[in-house]
């Protein structure tokens, strides 16, 4: 029996999104691939899962064992059993190229403009602030989103955003926004992000606020954000790091091992285009979990269209699938010196030729690690908050994304986090 596999639509026409292939799963032929494949094989699972050789993961061994006996009787081979795992295949495979195509044709709002604080290259620095009076807004805030992903994410919808909440509670929010690089970046690192972009960016909000600003990081933000405090401390108030790795093998091993093994191929590639492109990078991503996107959007393919939760999937993949390729010297930077060599825990990681060293953060810090997340895992983050003197530490029962864009960040991690602020800025001043 020969098992028919559904056909994507053609190819969208260029859309007004910054980015075009942001309306499919990056990559899309391997997320199309990996679900054929996987279906596909389902009739010739049959006869190994009766007999029993089929290898299971240990959390699904138990269900392995009822699935097994239930099939004891059974014949493999059996037309109506075998038309029946066809059938549920093609359904499930159905289903997801369903959820991809409704995905690309949803409707998306027009993202509002914000005024542009400060720029150099393709760096950004955008304002939030909310004056509707004399004087000058709140407090400053600065938020520094990670290199790859743009930081859309803490402005992900008006329901779902740190930097609008920030406004609201009378802060002065200031967010950068990296940009895909330019020919101004092709050759820049670590270093000339952070002293040649955000150094300048902090001095500006420092002389226009008249105060030193709290210096907020999300994920690699993070990292660039406590090594502009370590440079910077008199310029900065307060540093707060959220889902922040330091320590890249307190996680699981595989991940170490396949980054070496890989770490080659990937000096190779980085040396013949100049940076990594962003559809390498969300394969690798894709690895950490390989059936997220599956099930995603086959539970998209469910949703109505225009619902509160299909704005949001749109909103959340939207940004997923719109990342920015890393310039060459900044992926081996990470990739080799972080993930493989491990240089930050090692005190070894150094900007401007110095080492950037936990211990010497003076300010106050807070430390948010969301026990949940597969991207930085809990240890990474907590060697950071074991490293900072006296740094406070919120732990959240969230994903790495889900503690910024879901349902209960606001609650849950946008609150606490201003209660802190606050609580902080007040102090100082």
């Amino acid at each position: 029996m020969k098992m028919q596999t559904p056909v994507l639509p053609k190819a969208p026409a260029p859309s007004k999104a910054s980015n075009p292939m942001a309306q499919w799963p990056r990559p899309l032929p391997l997320h199309l691939s990996l679900q054929t494949m996987t279906w596909l094989s389902s009739l010739a699972a049959l006869s190994g899962l009766k007999n029993g050789s089929l290898p299971w993961r240990t959390g699904l061994k138990k269900a392995a064992e009822k699935l097994q006996k239930s099939l004891e009787k059974a014949d493999p081979d059996l037309p109506a059993l075998v038309a029946a795992v066809d059938a549920e295949a093609c359904r499930r495979l159905r289903t997801f190229t369903d959820g991809v195509t409704r995905y690309r044709d949803h409707p998306r709002p027009r993202r509002r403009a914000l005024p542009e604080f400060w720029r150099q290259g393709s760096t950004r620095v955008l304002n939030y602030g909310i004056h509707d009076g004399p004087g000058l807004p709140g407090a400053p805030v600065l938020v520094v989103p990670s290199l790859i992903n743009r930081g859309t994410i803490l402005d992900l919808t008006e329901k779902r955003s740190l930097m609008r909440h920030l406004a609201a509670e009378g802060f002065w929010p200031f967010l950068v926004e990296w940009g895909a690089p330019g020919e101004d970046e092709r050759n820049f690192d670590l270093s000339d992000y952070i002293c040649g972009r955000l150094e300048p960016a902090l001095d500006e909000i420092c002389r226009t606020a008249g105060q030193a600003p709290a210096v907020v990081g999300y994920c690699m933000g993070g990292n660039l954000a406590l090594a502009l405090t370590v440079r910077k401390p008199v310029q900065v108030g307060a540093l707060a790091l959220l889902a922040t790795p330091w320590d890249f093998h307190a996680g699981p091993a595989g991940t170490v091992k396949m980054l070496k093994v890989m770490a080659p191929g990937l000096t190779a590639m980085i040396g013949q285009l100049g940076e990594l492109p962003v559809d390498v990078l969300q394969a690798m991503f894709t690895t950490l979990d390989p059936y997220l996107t599956t099930l995603k959007f086959q539970r998209f393919a469910t949703l109505e269209t225009g619902s509160e939760k299909a704005r949001q999937f749109v909103a959340l993949e939207d940004w997923l699938n719109d990342g920015v390729p890393l310039v060459g010297p900044v992926a081996e930077e990470c990739l080799i010196g972080w993930y493989v060599e491990n240089t930050p825990a090692k005190g070894a990681w150094k900007v401007g030729g110095t080492p950037v060293l936990p211990d010497e953060v003076k300010v106050p810090a807070l430390v948010v690690i969301p026990t949940r997340d597969h991207i930085v895992p809990p240890g990474s983050a907590t060697a950071l908050a074991d490293a900072i003197p006296e740094a406070q530490r919120m732990t959240l029962a969230a994903g790495h994304i889900g503690m910024m864009a879901g349902s209960r960040a606001p609650a849950m991690h946008y609150k606490p986090l201003t209660k802190w602020l606050k609580e902080t800025l007040g102090e100082i001043n």
